[in-house]
């Protein structure tokens, strides 16, 4: 007797965007050239075939969620135009519009680097009235939140580094970078806070992550509190 098909829940917007996402992400790493079959950018057709095969994203899911990460930064159009001439002299134009990962994109999948621009670039800091610390990952917070931003620190390093599925730690780490910039602020928008570590707290199921989670609740219950 054939056994019946598990029916695969479904997938958040989140799950789908951290696997569009990672899909830039590794186009991008392994291209040859900037356009064409190994180039980093790549045309709307390509995206919904490639994550058709590797996902089986529909058509809606792809350019849903594509449209989210345009408009956040993470993925940029590209638009070559040519002109096309056709019979009796007249000439056509033509568009043709790629897209592929931005740095802000990159960042948010490999955390900020030495060539990362600093969150607050152009703005005088010094004339906020604030002392502005940065984290081990890159992050600017309030120093009066130090300890709780040091241990999301360590939580976002014990994510990366475990077996978690590559989408999961991205949701979790853009949850995480969520928590961070509101530290950046004397008063941190605490619906924003609790929303993102009801995301964040389930990296508890996570090997070598129940302490940290644990500790972090504690000191987001200060916060709140």
């Amino acid at each position: 007797m054939a056994k019946a098909k598990t029916n695969q829940p479904p997938r958040t917007n989140n799950e789908i965007r951290g696997m569009m996402l990672q899909y830039f992400y590794d186009r991008n790493k392994s291209a040859t050239s900037s356009m064409g079959k190994k180039g980093s950018a790549v045309r709307i057709s390509d995206i919904k075939a490639d994550l058709k095969t590797k996902h089986n994203l529909s058509q809606q899911e792809v350019q849903s969620n594509l449209t989210y990460l345009i408009s956040q930064g993470w993925v940029e159009e590209k638009l070559i135009k040519k002109e096309v001439q056709a019979r009796g002299g007249i000439v056509i134009p033509s568009v043709t519009t790629f897209y592929q990962i931005t740095a802000a994109g990159i960042d948010k999948i490999e955390g900020p680097g030495e060539f990362t621009m600093p969150k607050f670039h152009g703005i005088k800091i010094e004339a906020t009235g604030q002392n502005i610390i940065t984290l081990g990952d890159g992050n600017q917070i309030n120093a009066q939140f130090s300890d709780l931003g040091q241990a999301l620190v360590e939580l976002r390093e014990a994510i990366t580094k475990s077996e978690a599925a590559e989408a999961e730690k991205m949701n979790l780490v853009a949850d995480i970078d969520t928590i961070q910039s509101q530290l950046a602020k004397p008063k941190p928008n605490i619906s924003i806070i609790k929303a993102a570590w009801d995301v964040v707290k389930g990296a508890a199921v996570i090997g070598g992550c129940a302490s940290l989670v644990s500790n972090i609740s504690g000191l987001i219950a200060n916060l709140i509190s």
